[in-house]
């Protein structure tokens, strides 16, 4: 059984093939555009899947950050992000280990060894192994471009289609309780890096101010200048737009 439907990345080239990353019952892979599915994470240590990612340049590239990145209490956790060079037929686990939930992993388009992982961290508690990381290498080594507090990890993050130096990425405090939830404060917020993760900004003119919760976002293809922006509030959703 595979529960909530995390995410799902489709190999461009051959749309028939799509992989389906779950909350509780690990990654699928269909080849004849969902007719019959496989199973491909069952003889790893965990099972909850947040994103599921493939190179541009090569779809064997599989990448999968563990651990769902929703926030009930039902949510689980995992341990760090795992690459497949082979389609997803063998897994190594490339580290992020105490990362526990991975919201979004963007890949370079034409250097697959260049990977971003938006880290959520712990959702029940503090802990430092959260923010925005990078590999240059393929995973054998990884920099947190960006750090906030123990308490505030990243949920996802962007790349420019033209300019793979320039990302946006989200920022997302949260804590989940026994009996509630806290999802936002001053932590969350949009940032931008113009120069591969080197430095980034934070972004605030035009979008909401004080306290806010989980962003989403996305960019468009055929103007990389237009972003989405979907900000929410203890008390309301709103989308913002850039141009």
């Amino acid at each position: 059984m595979g529960g909530r439907i995390d995410d799902f990345a489709v190999v461009e080239a051959s749309p028939s093939t799509i992989y389906a990353a779950t909350a509780s019952g690990g990654l699928w892979k269909t080849i004849n555009n969902g007719t019959t599915w496989d199973p491909l994470f069952d003889n790893q240590e965990v099972s909850s899947i947040g994103d599921v990612t493939l190179a541009p340049s090569n779809p064997d590239i599989v990448w999968v950050g563990t651990g769902e990145a929703n926030n009930r209490q039902s949510s689980s956790w995992g341990n760090g992000v795992y690459k497949s060079t082979d389609g997803g037929k063998t897994w190594a686990n490339m580290g992020l280990k105490d990362s526990h939930h991975i919201g979004r992993i963007v890949i370079h388009p034409t250097n697959p060894d260049i990977v971003y992982v938006a880290a959520g961290g712990h959702l029940w508690g503090p802990n430092k192994e959260r923010g925005l990381y990078k590999t240059s290498d393929g995973g054998k080594t990884w920099v947190n471009t960006k750090f906030i507090d123990e308490n505030t990890g990243f949920t996802d993050v962007a790349m420019d289609p033209s300019d793979p130096n320039i990302l946006y990425a989200a920022a997302y405090q949260r804590r989940r309780t026994a009996f509630g939830f806290l999802g936002g404060g001053p932590g969350s917020a949009l940032y931008k890096t113009s120069d591969g993760g080197s430095t980034w900004t934070r972004l605030t003119n035009g979008l909401p101010s004080g306290d806010v919760g989980r962003i989403g976002m996305d960019i468009y293809r055929k103007n990389p200048n237009v972003v989405y922006a979907l900000f929410e509030h203890a008390t309301e959703v709103g989308t913002y737009r850039s141009r």
